[in-house]
């Protein structure tokens, strides 16, 4: 791991990086952090385009770490290019069109994308790194699946996480069960997915969801401090880091085997359920200050 250098101020500069058309990336040569900023279009949730730019960053990255005999990259870091908004999950538009036509396939293809991210993102894509997920605004459904997923999850004070599918008669397939189960016990998992509650950082935080508090405005600092506390105890940190992966397994059949129910499921939805769904992405868009 590198020797990082806080800066209390300011955090370091960051180098451009390759730009895809949903996505904003950067690296910190300094600190070792590659950085990708989610701007999902036309709304700020999971679109394929977004789903595909992740993927071919992550594989430029692991390229990367190849060619580098494993020391381009200390730290991944997810988040938002998009204020106020981390992501507001799976493309509900894309749901209904694939749903209305009975098109299983669609569904599954778009679950498994989703799973072939969050699950290497887990496991750190099996490189030795540590992966971060940076929330500065509101996280919902799929996206906080994909914030969950992250080896540390580090949120700003005020911001809104949640999995509202149960408004529309389904429930998060990508990962939320799974992970959430394992941070604070099935039942509380299976009450926080059957009451669609949202609920704030600071709750989430007591709850034991998110590891890091930020104050607003100052998420990327803490970013910024969290590495520099690792790196003062490298060996503890890369330690229990190898414990959480032996403790908190979740293999790729589970998450599988969760995404194809809730492809099955998603088809059983009524006339009713996609009418929610509309007026949710009708949501999506205001809060993304589209028309």
């Amino acid at each position: 791991m590198s020797n990082v250098a806080y800066m209390s101020a300011t955090p370091p500069e960051k180098e451009s990086h390759i730009d895809q058309s949903q996505l904003k990336t950067f690296y910190d040569r300094k600190n070792k952090i590659g950085w990708f900023l989610m701007k999902g279009s036309p709304r700020p949730s999971f679109t394929l385009q977004l789903l595909d730019d992740i993927s071919d960053y992550l594989e430029n990255v692991k390229t990367e770490m190849v060619s580098s005999r494993g020391e381009k990259y200390d730290y991944l870091v997810v988040g938002s290019d998009v204020s106020g908004v981390f992501n507001l999950g799976g493309d509900l538009e894309l749901f209904k069109v694939y749903i209305e036509s009975n098109n299983r396939e669609g569904l599954l293809t778009y679950a498994m994308k989703c799973i072939d991210i969050l699950y290497q993102n887990m496991f750190h894509y099996n490189l030795d790194l540590t992966t971060i997920s940076l929330i500065q605004g509101d996280a919902l459904g799929g996206g906080f699946e994909a914030a969950l997923s992250s080896n540390v999850i580090i949120a700003e004070r005020g911001v809104k996480m949640g999995l509202p599918e149960v408004l529309f008669n389904l429930f998060p397939g990508m990962g939320a069960y799974s992970l959430l189960s394992r941070k604070i016990g099935f039942a509380a998992a299976e009450k926080m997915i059957l009451s669609g509650t949202l609920f704030t950082s600071e709750q989430l935080f007591e709850m034991g969801v998110v590891d890091i508090l930020a104050e607003k405005g100052e998420g990327e600092v803490e970013v910024y401090r969290y590495i520099g506390s690792a790196s003062r105890a490298n060996n503890t940190y890369k330690s229990m880091q190898k414990l959480k992966d032996i403790c908190n397994q979740v293999t790729y059949k589970e998450l599988s085997d969760i995404a194809t129910v809730w492809a099955d499921s998603a088809l059983q939805l009524s006339p009713r359920d996609l009418r929610m769904m509309e007026r949710l992405v009708r949501r999506q868009t205001a809060k993304s200050g589209g028309a």
